[in-house]
């Protein structure tokens, strides 16, 4: 079985610690790992399980790639995908990679178990039982997806209607045929579907043989699977990712695997799942499912709390402070304080969409900004300054560039840095210092075993990101 992790969503709902850069699947929002870590960490004792293909977005290439590294799966293959184009052509990609001889798996036909990169899972013993049930029917050339055991009428998820039973009559839970996939109903209509005992939430998780996906995708997409295949054709191996060619792939209608597949087929069957499964699609599901202190409070951070009750609260730095507050959800980062009562989460999206609209930068970038070396934040900016903390892993480089428009004086304060400067090469160590002139090649680079950490100071007619001219990058990122 090949495990097939989505991870191209953006997570707006999670504002303002998921953005556009920087999503909810490479936080560590439920527990000390990123999502996307605990997604692959769940999987990696079920048998037969191999490392996965990840599916992702470009721009988010080096967070997937360092992310698996901390985990040790150096086996993974890394898809980028050019722009969203939905899971029914992100998985028919990942299915052509997985029956690609060049893919070397021991199967010429693998079991493919599609999984988002953003989704919680409590209880990974009866996750796997349910995995082997999965197993039995995909090899069986059903195409499976996970119906979630409901525990309320939810008016946030879509639906599916399952029908008659597959399979032995003790197998339990059993597989059933599908009757129906509906969309998210109102809430007297959710609490008729809880009332029939045979409706369950969608999952979004599917499990099949890839041939048998591409064969349901060409009968009911054709356009899609043509694009699909092209773009993949055309791809070309960049560093270790696979990038699909972006004018193919643009090509592709956008649609989901529900919508694409699995409401057309007659193959398609649902498995119950009742393992602790939540999609953590807003602040108040991470209070759900998080640790309370005696007050009913989850907490993450730096967080003081005097007669405060049920409240989420979250600091990404400094001291936060609540006094009689109730029923909150508080979010402080370095550059957004959001408050909103927790029954009101769900209006996030509607904030996002106003901001987009404003143009706002927050809307697509954090106060800390990562990049492939490392990262760096914002400290202090007026008129023809800014000042920022870069941190440079260890063995790590950035780029080999020059500026138009800005000098930068370089602080060390942690660590040893090699710094390049014309045709100079040296070493700076912690409380020394070195000046970059307007024009100058340089670069910097962390040879040592600790984190890297600078103080820089830019001054100059213009300080955008965008002025920046590379000459050599071990990244491969070009003027990107």
């Amino acid at each position: 079985m090949i495990p097939v992790i989505l991870s191209g969503g953006s997570g707006t709902r999670l504002w303002p610690v998921s953005r556009k850069t920087h999503p909810k699947q490479f936080w560590p929002l439920a527990s000390e790992s990123s999502m996307l870590q605990e997604t692959c960490q769940r999987l990696k004792d079920h048998a037969g399980s191999e490392d996965p293909i990840v599916v992702c977005n470009t721009d988010h290439r080096f967070f997937v790639a360092h992310q698996l590294e901390e985990l040790g799966l150096n086996n993974t293959s890394i898809i980028l995908e050019p722009m969203g184009r939905n899971t029914a052509p992100a998985t028919a990609v990942a299915a052509l990679h997985a029956l690609d001889s060049k893919a070397a798996h021991p199967t010429d036909d693998p079991v493919l178990l599609i999984l988002p990169a953003d989704h919680v899972i409590a209880d990974i013993p009866a996750f796997h039982q349910i995995l082997e049930q999965g197993e039995r029917q995909a090899e069986e050339g059903h195409l499976v997806t996970f119906g979630i055991v409901p525990t309320g009428p939810e008016t946030g998820y879509g639906y599916i209607q399952s029908g008659d039973g597959i399979g032995p009559d003790d197998q339990a839970p059993r597989a059933m045929s599908i009757r129906r996939f509906v969309e998210k109903p109102g809430k007297a209509t959710a609490e008729e579907y809880i009332a029939s005992g045979d409706y369950f939430w969608n999952s979004g998780m599917f499990m099949f043989r890839a041939s048998r996906y591409l064969e349901e995708l060409e009968k009911f997409a054709p356009d899609m699977l043509k694009a699909a295949r092209a773009a993949y054709e055309k791809a070309v191996q960049d560093m270790d990712f696979i990038r699909l060619d972006a004018e193919a792939f643009g090509k592709s209608p956008s649609d989901s695997i529900d919508y694409a597949v699995m409401e057309h087929t007659q193959n398609g069957v649902v498995i119950p799942l009742d393992a602790g499964w939540d999609d953590v699609g807003s602040w108040s599901a991470l209070w759900e499912i998080g640790e309370k202190d005696a007050a009913g409070n989850v907490i993450t951070g730096d967080v003081l709390t005097l007669e405060s009750t049920n409240n989420y609260l979250r600091s990404e730095g400094r001291l936060l402070a609540t006094i009689g507050i109730n029923d909150l959800v508080v979010i402080d980062t370095p550059d957004v304080i959001m408050v909103a009562p927790r029954d009101q989460v769900q209006k996030v999206k509607d904030l996002v969409a106003r901001l987009s609209d404003d143009q706002r930068h927050e809307v697509d970038i954090h106060a800390r900004v990562h990049r492939p070396w490392g990262c760096y934040q914002g400290v202090d900016v007026a008129e023809r300054y800014q000042v920022k903390r870069i941190s440079v892993r260890p063995g790590a480089s950035l780029s080999l560039q020059m500026h138009h428009h800005r000098a930068e004086h370089w602080i060390v304060v942690n660590g040893t840095a090699r710094v390049t400067c014309g045709d100079r090469t040296f070493i700076l160590s912690e409380n020394e210092s070195t000046y970059i002139p307007i024009g100058e090649t340089h670069r910097l680079e962390n040879p040592g075993q600790i984190p890297l950490d600078i103080i820089e100071v830019q001054s100059g007619s213009y300080l955008g990101e965008d002025d920046i001219v590379r000459f050599e990058d071990v990244y491969g990122r070009g003027d990107e």
